[in-house]
């Protein structure tokens, strides 16, 4: 069996490797690169995406609303 000092050894000396290893440069890069094709893309995040939501549910809300006043003007001057 594996002594934990040794194992928390090991680990550290991995850690170090990559830290110095061009790894981290190569998952830098690659974050930029992505944040540029999905700005490029024009997403919308999902918060603006639940606002805009709300304002298409507000905007039915009120067609609903004056379509029923219209009908009832309309049922009133057919009286």
């Amino acid at each position: 069996m594996l002594n934990n000092k040794i194992i928390d050894e090991i680990a550290s000396k991995i850690s170090q490797m990559l830290a110095s290893s061009p790894a981290a440069d190569i998952e830098k890069n690659l974050n930029a690169l992505l944040r540029g094709i999905f700005t490029k893309l024009e997403l919308v995040t999902r918060e603006e995406f639940d606002i805009q939501t709300q304002v298409l549910q507000r905007t039915r809300e009120q067609l609903d609303a004056l379509e029923k006043r219209l009908a009832e003007i309309e049922a009133q001057q057919k009286q």
